[in-house]
């Protein structure tokens, strides 16, 4: 039992979230190029981040769509969970939200990389992590809330599991 409790313990599963901020077709989108050793490097994806201690996933889009971009969501609208499994970078929980009512300035120097409104239609020619066009798709054709889990061996997407 020792062994089962240590085991536990050590194993951190990191959460996540992901906000896709829309406005006249638009979806506000980070061009990863500005950390140096950053999974995202040079992926386009949408506003989020990693939680901080005691927040909830509403917490941790409203606090981290004010720092990346100088927004602040009126209304979030939860739309599914989406579990990434990497042989690489372990497993994640992601929390995928969306809104399109939002105040406050956009900022011009975003410190995670280049933020620039994209029309809904050409973000999947974009440079994106191919399991973000599973869950894009969903957005698009405004399904309700779902649970994806997308395993991937380093950037090569290997499976999709949809639970709904």
């Amino acid at each position: 039992l020792p062994v089962l409790i240590r085991h536990l313990l050590d194993y951190n599963m990191k959460n996540t979230t992901l906000c896709y901020v829309e406005k006249d077709g638009k979806y506000l989108m980070i061009h990863r190029v500005k950390k140096v050793n950053d999974m995202n490097k040079d992926k386009w994806i949408g506003i989020g981040g990693k939680f901080e201690e005691r927040e909830t996933p509403f917490d941790c889009i409203r606090r981290e769509m004010l720092e990346e971009t100088g927004l602040t969501p009126n209304k979030l609208s939860y739309r599914g969970l989406v579990t990434f499994v990497s042989n690489e970078f372990g497993t994640e929980y992601m929390h995928l939200f969306h809104t399109d009512d939002f105040t406050g300035q956009l900022v011009t120097d975003c410190t995670e990389g280049n933020l620039e409104w994209v029309d809904k239609d050409k973000i999947t020619e974009l440079p994106l992590w191919e399991g973000d066009k599973v869950f894009l798709r969903y957005l698009f054709e405004d399904r309700d809330v779902f649970s994806l889990k997308l395993s991937y061996h380093g950037d090569e997407l290997v499976s999709v599991k949809e639970e709904f």
